[in-house]
């Protein structure tokens, strides 16, 4: 059973899925074993769609362990080839947001 809320989920198309990643969630898998989120998403979509086979959920770019935010996945390898190269070429914009205690100081 996957465990992503579906309330996570902020745009879904055919090609391509935004998610509200939660802190403390890995993107990718790593060295610690943690279920990562491609993979929670690609259960998801087989959960939702009932896919019998492999489900693609290509990363097109991350955000760190303790970061929250907004994800794209790509659900085609075509896609995913897109906006990589909308990476690339810097046509793919990203916007940090950060709660901070106080002001920083100014320099």
């Amino acid at each position: 059973m996957s465990s992503i809320d579906p309330a996570r989920i902020l745009y879904e198309d055919n090609h391509v899925m935004v998610v509200n990643k939660l802190p403390s969630e890995i993107v990718q898998g790593d060295k610690t074993g943690d279920t990562p989120l491609s993979e929670s998403l690609k259960q998801y979509l087989k959960e939702k769609y009932q896919k019998p086979g492999n489900v693609f959920m290509g990363v097109v770019h991350r955000l760190d362990r303790p970061v929250s935010g907004a994800l794209v996945f790509a659900k085609t390898g075509k896609a995913l080839s897109r906006l990589n190269d909308a990476v690339r070429n810097r046509d793919f914009c990203k916007t940090y947001w950060a709660v901070v205690k106080a002001a920083p100081p100014k320099e």
